[in-house]
């Protein structure tokens, strides 16, 4: 057993107050001349701790360079990583379980490219928030007590990751990602004929009182020192950018406005990007369930795969798991991916006036509630519900969404005709998702992105690509998979 004090380096222990003296040295001997980026420097790296961040970081460096990659899903994540990887000269192949692209998680999300919340949920007003919500069936997070160690483990993670300090590192993670994620779907926009029904409109941050006014004003402060452009307007300001909000009936105060945000359809844009993908040479094998990884010799070399009930397995140099919440079964036993399944709600509803139904993209951030146009419907997302791999549709939650629509859009939609769904976020107590080398050589993950999928989506691919051909990310990257 190693104590808190030590950890492996290299196949030694050392004790931590060497550990620093290690890496620099190491860091020199491996990038001569280079000076270490400002996050090892600072040991800025969610989840671990500088040093073994910093030495992981030189050995996915050494690793030798694949040539063939399976990708293990087919969501937004798995989809981006396939495209990019095949970018950069790589052989990819793609598996999923399902008949098509993004037919889980990225099915119906909120459908917004949302840099202007980089703020995880495990932040220092958390814990007050959550005790506020017990008890209460419409609380914007919903948690159904469970016999689950899973849960009480990135529970005790997530109350860790509520300090002050954690937070503050981790929205700065989260935002500079984001910002470099909108930039990679921006150039891949304008490098392929996509037609999501995205929307270049900004998001509107509804402040329905003086106290949240007043934390607005705080957080655009924060917002801007992270890079990210913020206006906060009044009532009049909202209404000249969305006229439809002439109609709510209930107060508002205002809105923090993010001009730079997109909202569109994600799994539009995944089916999309995976039929470019198949013209250039990604191989998609849908209908095939993943039911291990294949592991020689302390290397993982591939998957057992099982399609209409035959199972084969699919050789590869590298296998990067893309799996969402399920994302921990694939990695080996007694790894550290901290991933929990946070079930969300969409209602997805056709206006029966378009002209008084929302254009721009719209989050309350007192409900937890988002709403988007994607073309000629109206898609209302949010709440959060902790009740493990339970995708039973709890008709309550996805009620609140359309009173919500009804009340400050009245005579909008046809509410009666909406699409209901809802689905499992793959969440890390930090909020900072997983992304690199895993424990194992071969192994390499892209998970853990919460609700921020389809945010972080372009950006986090891309990142995976650099770190998979030997080369250290841009921006300095602080999500080196801990796995």
């Amino acid at each position: 057993m190693i104590s808190p004090g030590r950890r492996w380096l290299s196949g030694r222990i050392i004790p931590r107050t060497v550990r620093a003296r290690t890496v620099a040295s190491r860091w020199r001997s491996v990038h001569p001349g280079q000076a270490r980026s400002k996050f090892l420097r600072s040991g800025y790296y969610p989840d671990s701790s500088p040093a073994v961040s910093a030495v992981r970081h030189r050995a996915v460096q050494a690793n030798p360079i694949p040539q063939r990659v399976l990708v293990l899903g087919a969501g937004l994540t798995g989809v981006t990583s396939a495209w990019y990887l095949r970018q950069a000269g790589f052989e990819v192949a793609v598996v999923d379980r399902q008949p098509d692209a993004a037919q889980e998680t990225s099915f119906a999300n909120g459908g917004q490219i949302s840099v202007s919340h980089p703020e995880p949920w495990s932040n220092p007003s958390a814990p007050a928030t959550i005790l506020k919500w017990l008890g209460r069936a419409d609380a914007p997070l919903l948690v159904r007590p469970r016999l689950d160690p899973a849960l009480w483990r990135w529970a005790l993670a997530f109350a860790r990751e509520c300090l002050p300090s954690r937070s503050e590192r981790n929205t700065r993670a989260i935002a500079a990602l984001a910002i470099h994620s909108r930039a990679c779907l921006r150039a891949l926009r304008a490098q392929l004929p996509l037609d999501y029904r995205q929307r270049s409109a900004g998001i509107l941050h509804l402040l329905r009182d003086s106290q949240e006014l007043r934390a607005a004003q705080r957080r655009m402060v924060t917002l801007g020192a992270l890079g990210i452009t913020t206006e906060l307007l009044d009532r009049a300001g909202c209404e000249r950018i969305e006229p439809a909000l002439a109609g709510d009936l209930e107060p508002l105060a205002g809105a923090l406005y993010a001009a730079d945000d997109e909202s569109g359809d994600a799994r539009c844009f995944a089916q999309q990007l995976a039929a470019h993908a198949r013209a250039a040479g990604v191989r998609f094998s849908f209908d095939a369930s993943v039911s291990a990884l294949c592991i020689d010799q302390g290397r993982v070399t591939g998957a057992w795969v099982c399609t209409r009930g035959e199972r084969r397995r699919v050789d590869a140099d590298a296998v990067v798991v893309c799996l969402g919440s399920h994302s921990p079964r694939f990695v080996p036993s007694g790894s550290k991916l901290s991933i929990y399944p946070v079930k969300g709600y969409s209602v997805t509803v056709s206006p029966a006036s378009p002209e008084l139904a929302p254009k721009v993209s719209l989050t309350e951030e007192s409900r937890r509630i988002v709403c988007s146009r994607l073309g000629e419907k109206v898609r209302i997302a949010g709440t959060a519900e902790l009740a493990g791999f339970d995708l039973g549709p709890n008709p309550s939650r996805s009620g609140a969404l359309l009173d919500w629509f009804e009340r400050h859009f009245p005579a909008a939609g046809r509410v009666e005709e909406a699409e209901h769904w809802c689905g499992l976020r793959p969440t890390t107590p930090s909020n900072v998702p997983h992304i690199g080398a895993g424990a194992l050589p071969g192994l390499w993950l892209n998970t853990g992105h919460g609700s921020l999928g389809w945010t972080l989506s372009c950006g986090s691919a891309q990142c995976l690509s650099e770190l998979m051909q030997g080369r250290a990310p841009q921006p300095d990257f602080p999500f080196l998979a801990r796995s």
